[in-house]
C-alpha cells in the first residue's frame, strides 16, 4: 500500500517521493531574478498574488517583473519574530554569470512603496554583499513545506540569523525541505536541520556538494543533472568553478561538455536520457496524477 491510500493516514508528497526515490538533480526551476517582500502576515496560498494591495501597484510589479522574468516572493523571519519597529524590508536579487552578483534592498510601510521595486530592477545593484538563504515555510500551499521546511528555517536561522529567511513556495513541494540560495541561484532539496546546517555551511565556503543539490537555476534540466554529476565524481565546487560549453540533443538523449574554471584542463563530456516517470500524486494539495520529467545520466567521462 501506498502512502496516503486507505488506511495508511494522511498523504504527504515529501514522504511518498522519498520512498519511491524521486531524484532531485535537474529540478531547480530557470531563473536570475527574484524579488523578495517582506510580508508578516498570514500568507495565502498563492503568495504576493493573493495579498490584499492596491490593484494598480501590483500590475506594476507583475509587468516589470514578467518582463525580466523574475519570480516574486513574500519573505518573513523564522517564527515571525517581531521586530524593533522596523519597517518590512523588499529586495531584488539578480545572478551574474560573472559572480559579481547584485542586490538592492529598500523597505515599505504603504502598498505605494512597493513601487519601488520596479524601478529596482531597472537598477545595476549592489555587488558583494552575502547571498539569501530561503527556506520554503509555506504551509498554506502545501503542508510538507510547513512539516519539514520550518524546522530547517529554524535551525539555519539560529546558525546564520542575518541570512535567513522563510520563504513562500518556491517549486517542487515533493522535495521539501527546499533551500533557495540567491542571488547564487542555488537550489537544495530534501534537507533536515542537520544536512541543511552542513549543506549551506559547505556553499558559504565556496563548497558545493552533488548531494541535496537540486540545480543551478541559470541552466536547464539535463545541464542541471550533468553538472551534479561532474560534482559527485570530482568533488565539491565553487559557483563559477563549472561552465557548460555545449550542449547537443538527439531525442531522449543529451550530451553535455562541462568544462572546469579552476582546473582548466579538466573537461567532462556527461549523456543525459530525459524521460517521463509513471504517473503519480506529485503534491499533497493535488490529487491528480502527473507524469515528472526525470534527467538520468547515463555516462559521464573526464577529456
Amino acid at each position: 500500500m501506498t502512502p496516503g491510500t486507505a488506511g495508511d493516514g494522511p498523504f504527504f508528497c515529501s514522504d511518498a517521493a522519498r520512498l519511491r526515490g524521486d531524484p532531485i538533480a535537474g529540478t531547480a526551476p530557470y531563473g536570475d531574478v527574484w524579488i523578495l517582500v517582506e510580508y508578516r502576515g498570514g500568507w495565502p496560498a498563492n503568495g504576493f498574488d493573493g495579498l490584499d494591495l492596491r490593484a494598480d501597484v501590483k500590475a506594476r510589479v507583475y509587468r516589470a517583473a514578467q518582463a525580466v522574468r523574475a519570480r516574486i516572493l513574500l519573505v518573513r523571519r523564522h517564527g515571525r519574530r517581531p521586530s524593533s519597529g522596523a519597517a518590512p524590508q523588499w529586495a531584488v536579487l539578480r545572478y551574474e554569470p560573472s559572480g559579481a552578483h547584485r542586490q538592492r534592498w529598500g523597505t515599505w510601510r504603504s502598498d505605494v512603496d512597493l513601487a519601488e521595486v520596479v524601478d529596482a530592477l531597472g537598477a545595476p545593484g549592489e555587488a558583494g554583499l552575502p547571498p539569501v538563504v530561503l527556506v520554503c515555510a509555506h504551509g498554506q500551499h502545501d503542508p510538507c513545506c510547513a512539516v519539514r521546511g520550518r524546522p530547517v528555517a529554524r535551525a539555519l536561522s539560529e546558525r546564520w540569523p542575518d541570512l535567513v529567511w522563510e520563504c513562500a513556495h518556491v517549486g517542487g513541494d515533493r522535495y521539501a525541505a527546499n533551500v533557495l540560495v540567491a542571488p547564487d541561484g542555488v537550489y537544495y532539496g530534501g534537507l533536515d536541520g542537520r544536512s541543511s546546517v552542513a549543506a549551506v555551511e559547505e556553499h558559504l565556503a565556496g563548497r558545493i556538494h552533488a548531494g541535496y543539490l537540486r540545480g543551478y537555476t541559470d541552466l536547464f534540466p539535463a545541464q542541471q543533472a550533468a553538472v551534479a554529476a561532474v560534482l559527485e565524481l570530482a568533488g565539491p565546487a565553487g559557483r563559477q568553478d563549472y561552465v557548460v560549453t555545449e550542449t547537443s540533443r538527439d531525442g531522449d538523449r543529451w550530451r553535455i561538455r562541462v568544462a572546469d574554471r579552476s582546473r582548466r584542463a579538466a573537461r567532462f563530456d556527461v549523456e543525459v536520457r530525459s524521460y517521463r516517470a509513471p504517473p503519480t500524486r506529485l503534491t499533497c494539495r493535488g490529487a491528480a496524477r502527473s507524469s515528472a520529467v526525470v534527467h538520468e545520466v547515463v555516462s559521464i567521462s573526464t577529456l
